[in-house]
C-alpha cells in the first residue's frame, strides 16, 4: 500500500475551525513536511490548486501557494518521493502544462506526475474573467478528455495537431519530453467522472467517507471496476483520509471534538453554497461530498480518529480493499502528524512492513545531547 501526503498548500490545511492549528502556507513548511515524509518512506506528495478561498474568521484558503512552483521546489530538495502538482485545466492551456510537467520531470529526475481538475468554484475564475458560464458543468469532462489527449500526444511524440470542440493544436511542439512515463490522477466519484478516469487516468482520487469507517468508500472501487472492464485499462484508487491520532482514543477524540466546537461556520457556509451550484454534471461527486453538512469542519473527508494503534489498524483495513493502491493522508497538524505516522503508526501497519526507515542521524544527535 502506497502512502502519500496531501501538502498543506493553503492556510490551516483542511480544518475550517478556529480551534484547529492556525498557520500560513510557505515553502519552508512544505519542505519540512515532504522531506520528513520522504525520510519515513512515504511514496508520494500531492498538492492541490486553489485560486480563491472561503473567507470566514479563519480566512480559510484565502492564502495559497501555487502548485507547480511549489512542487518544482520540492522536487529539487528531495530524491526519492514522487511529486504531483495539480493543473487547473480551465485556465492553464495544455501545451503550457505539458511543458511545465516536462520541466519538473527534469528537476525530479523522473519523479513527477500530474493531477488534473476541471474547476468547480466559479468565483475562482470569475475574479479573472475566465469562467465560461454554468453550462461548463455539463461539459467539463468532454473538455478534460480533449485536454488529456493533447497532454499524452505531446509527452509521447513531442507534437500535437489535435482538433476538437474545445482545443485546436497546429503543429504544437514540446521538447524535451519527459524521461519517465507521466502518470495522471483525476478525482472521479460520479459515474461520469469514473468513466473519464477509466479512459484517461492512471489513478482515480476519491474521498474516504465518514468517521472511523475506513472501508465505506469501497463501492466506488466497484463502480470504477465496471468502467475499467469496458476500457480494458488498469486504473487504481488513491483514497483521501484525515488522520487525527494521539496516545489514546480518548485523547484523539478530544482533539476532534475541539476542532468541531470551533467550526468556522462562515467559511463552511461559503463552501456549501459554492459546492451545491453544480446541478448539471450528476450526483455523488467529490464536490457534492465537500458541500455536505455531515462533517464540514474538515470538508467531509473520511476521518480516522484514534490511538496510534487504532489508526494503524484502520489504515490496514483500507489496504485490503481491492482496487486501492494508495492512501493520501491529511493531518490536523502536518509536522507532528508526519512524525507520529512515521514513528508510531507505520511500524504497526501490516501493509507497510516492507518499509525500512534509515536511522535519523540528526534526531539521534539531538536526543543524545538533551
Amino acid at each position: 500500500m502506497k502512502i502519500g501526503v496531501f501538502c498543506p498548500i493553503g492556510n490551516n490545511g483542511w480544518l475550517l475551525s478556529e480551534s484547529a492549528p492556525q498557520y500560513m502556507p510557505s515553502f519552508e513548511l512544505n519542505k519540512k513536511i515532504v522531506q520528513r515524509a520522504e525520510h519515513y518512506g512515504f511514496d508520494f506528495a500531492l498538492s492541490m490548486i486553489k485560486l480563491r478561498g472561503f473567507g470566514g474568521k479563519t480566512e480559510f484558503w484565502d492564502h495559497n501557494l501555487e502548485t507547480f512552483t511549489l512542487m518544482a521546489g520540492l522536487a529539487a530538495v528531495t530524491s526519492k518521493i514522487k511529486i504531483y502538482a495539480t493543473a487547473a485545466t480551465l485556465v492553464m492551456p495544455p501545451a503550457i502544462v505539458a511543458r511545465m510537467a516536462s520541466t519538473i520531470d527534469s528537476i525530479s529526475n523522473g519523479r513527477f506526475g500530474l493531477n488534473v481538475v476541471t474547476g468547480w468554484q466559479a468565483p475562482e475564475y470569475t475574479q479573472m474573467g475566465m469562467w465560461p458560464g454554468d453550462e461548463y458543468f455539463a461539459q467539463r469532462y468532454e473538455y478534460l478528455s480533449e485536454y488529456v489527449e493533447i497532454l499524452r500526444e505531446l509527452w509521447a511524440t513531442g507534437r500535437s495537431d489535435f482538433k476538437g470542440e474545445h482545443f485546436t493544436m497546429q503543429d504544437c511542439r514540446v521538447s524535451p519530453r519527459p524521461q519517465a512515463d507521466m502518470k495522471i490522477i483525476c478525482a472521479g466519484q460520479s459515474d461520469t467522472g469514473l468513466e473519464f478516469s477509466a479512459k484517461y487516468a492512471d489513478y482515480n482520487f476519491v474521498f474516504g467517507k465518514g468517521l472511523n469507517t475506513p472501508t465505506a468508500y469501497a463501492e466506488i472501487n466497484d463502480r470504477l471496476k465496471v468502467q475499467t472492464d469496458k476500457t480494458g485499462r488498469d486504473v487504481q484508487t488513491y483514497v483521501l483520509f484525515m488522520v487525527i491520532a494521539a496516545q489514546t482514543d480518548e485523547e484523539a477524540h478530544a482533539k476532534w471534538q475541539k476542532y468541531n466546537a470551533g467550526a468556522d461556520m462562515e467559511a463552511i457556509n461559503w463552501l456549501m453554497n459554492q459546492g451545491g451550484k453544480d446541478t448539471k454534471s450528476g450526483a455523488d461527486t467529490n464536490i457534492r461530498q465537500m458541500a455536505s453538512s455531515v462533517s464540514p469542519v474538515n470538508i467531509n473527508m473520511g476521518t480516522l480518529v484514534g490511538s496510534f494503534e487504532h489508526v494503524a489498524q484502520m489504515l490496514d483495513e483500507i489496504g485490503e480493499i481491492q482496487g486501492t493502491e494508495g492512501i493520501l493522508l491529511a493531518f490536523d497538524d502536518f509536522v507532528q502528524g508526519v512524525e507520529d505516522f512515521g514513528q508510531r503508526i507505520q511500524p504497526l501497519m501490516k501493509c507497510r512492513e516492507h518499509i525500512v526507515v534509515e536511522e535519523d542521524v540528526s534526531q539521534a544527535i539531538l536526543e543524545k545531547s538533551a
